[in-house]
């Protein structure tokens, strides 16, 4: 990769976020979209002990949904041998949801409070522990904190002249972001139709090189550029291991 490598972000928030990166090749952004999907180790249900479940729906069933809650992941605070225990215990009428669970780890919570575990009707209990631990996506897909990570070349839009005055005109469908004029625009912005934003005029939409947009939303359980950060982490990780490796 080029070391005068750019980053500008499109739009920017903690759990999505739209990017360009320029300067590099086709091989590093896909490697960084791997990284984020399955090198950057989260938090997750792993095991689940059962005290009381009197609802209709199995312990297995209860426990693959709480494997699927995000759990917030402090960096640097945990290893691979930690667990972490959290506890639930709502009687119905009442559904019990993700902000429920208590945690042991008072960095550790669910990324979202309002998701639906189990609807309980009367006299019906949900009492439970779980551990969560420390694990990639690599390994199962409840561990990836990249829930949509994708990247496409940026292309460069340019107005070459006139359209044929009798030619009738066809929507020209671009999705994604856009350099027009040397500013980056998301095509939402004229309903991903160039011939919305150039009517009548004839253009040229080429790829630019070496520039790649990224979109990028994880689950909550860290923000895009932890996320970001942490998976140029490993990619340096790995590539230190292997020069350090092929030296002996």
């Amino acid at each position: 990769m080029d070391e005068d490598y750019e980053v500008e972000f499109v739009e920017r928030g903690e759990r999505k976020a739209l990017f360009l990166v320029r300067g590099v090749t086709p091989a590093f952004a896909n490697g960084i979209r791997r990284a984020m999907i399955a090198d950057v180790p989260t938090l997750s249900i792993d095991e689940v002990r059962v005290i009381e479940n009197s609802s209709v729906m199995f312990d297995e069933q209860i426990a693959h949904r709480l494997g699927l809650i995000p759990l917030t992941t402090p960096e640097g605070e945990f290893d691979e041998d930690d667990v972490i225990t959290l506890s639930i215990d709502v009687e119905g009428p009442a559904t019990a949801y993700s902000g429920d669970l208590v945690s042991a780890d008072g960095m550790v919570q669910p990324a979202d409070q309002n998701v639906p575990i189990i609807d309980l009707k009367d006299d019906q209990r949900l009492e439970l522990e779980a551990d969560a631990v420390l694990d990639t996506g690599k390994e199962h897909a409840k561990h990836q904190g990249g829930v949509s990570v994708g990247y496409r070349h940026l292309q460069h839009v340019e107005v070459v002249g006139d359209a044929a005055e009798f030619e009738e005109e066809e929507p020209n469908i671009i999705r994604g972001v856009v350099e027009i004029d040397g500013e980056l625009v998301n095509t939402a912005e004229f309903d991903n139709d160039l011939t919305k934003k150039f009517p009548g005029k004839e253009l040229e939409v080429t790829d630019v090189e070496k520039a790649f947009v990224f979109h990028v939303e994880t689950d909550g359980s860290m923000t895009v550029e932890e996320l970001v950060t942490r998976a140029t982490d490993s990619i340096e990780a790995r590539a230190t291991e292997l020069q350090d490796a092929v030296t002996l």
